[in-house]
């Protein structure tokens, strides 16, 4: 029963959202129900699935750039003091740094509308990643470390055979962070990029719906976009259960 809970909530805010908007009369252009709302979709279905896997497939790239940029970065702080402390005040300003200050200039610097979305995109989801990587690298049992070098590993043999392996758990849970950070960084930076002429990803079908007074349209781009992140957690948490099962 409780795997169908979840669904059941969802129909029953959705219908008391109908209910409520019917009893209320209240004009689309201001909230528009869910039967007004997929109808939306349904009076552009392709566009908007087009326009979902845009969106997607920035997401896609920004979170594989995540994932080796803060691996890279978490093991060479594990391997070198000195590293350590050059690299974590940069991690640190990456994570407190708005993109969308620095969207615009990353679009006129990069030039290609993909490349600068999926690095605005990657700034945002690196964080969790890095920092969860890196506190899974410090974890590692302190018998463990002492037994490897007393046998004569060295500091890389350490990291990939020992290290990695142990931080694994805590990779897995900053990629499934990651992977919903990485659809917000999409969004925030087709809005920058969209408002330049890259009609392509969501976002840019908010803004056009937002021009038209389509509030209904702009909903539905809101509701794929929540059913995407949805879908990303949960492909992300079933993965990190599958390896993680695998493992032990």
């Amino acid at each position: 029963m409780n795997r169908f809970a979840p669904v059941l909530s969802f129909a029953a805010a959705l219908l008391a959202w109908q209910i409520v908007v019917s009893a209320l009369r209240v004009p689309p252009y201001l909230v528009p129900g869910p039967w007004a709302i997929g109808a939306a979709f349904a009076a552009d279905p392709v566009g908007l699935l087009q326009a979902l896997l845009a969106t997607l497939s920035v997401t896609a790239a920004s979170l594989v750039a995540a994932c080796a940029a803060g691996v890279a970065l978490a093991c060479a702080m594990a391997a070198s003091p000195w590293a350590r402390a050059f690299l974590k005040p940069w991690a640190v300003i990456l994570q407190v740094t708005p993109v969308v200050a620095v969207a615009p200039l990353i679009v006129v610097w990069v030039g290609d509308p993909f490349l600068a979305m999926t690095l605005c995109a990657t700034i945002v989801a690196f964080f969790p990643v890095f920092a969860n990587t890196a506190a899974g690298l410090e974890a590692t049992p302190s018998e463990l470390l002492d037994l490897f070098r007393l046998s004569g590993a060295t500091r890389t043999q350490e990291i990939l055979l020992l290290r990695l392996p142990a931080a694994l758990p805590y990779f897995l849970a900053g990629v499934r962070v990651s992977g919903g950070l990485a659809l917000v960084g999409a969004v925030v930076a087709e809005f920058v990029t969209g408002a330049g002429g890259v009609a392509s990803g969501l976002a840019f079908r908010i803004l056009e719906a937002g021009y038209r007074l389509q509030v209904p349209r702009m909903f539905a781009c809101l509701a794929l976009l929540s059913a995407a992140g949805l879908a990303i957690n949960a492909a992300l948490g079933a993965l990190s259960g599958a390896v993680l099962a695998r493992r032990g």
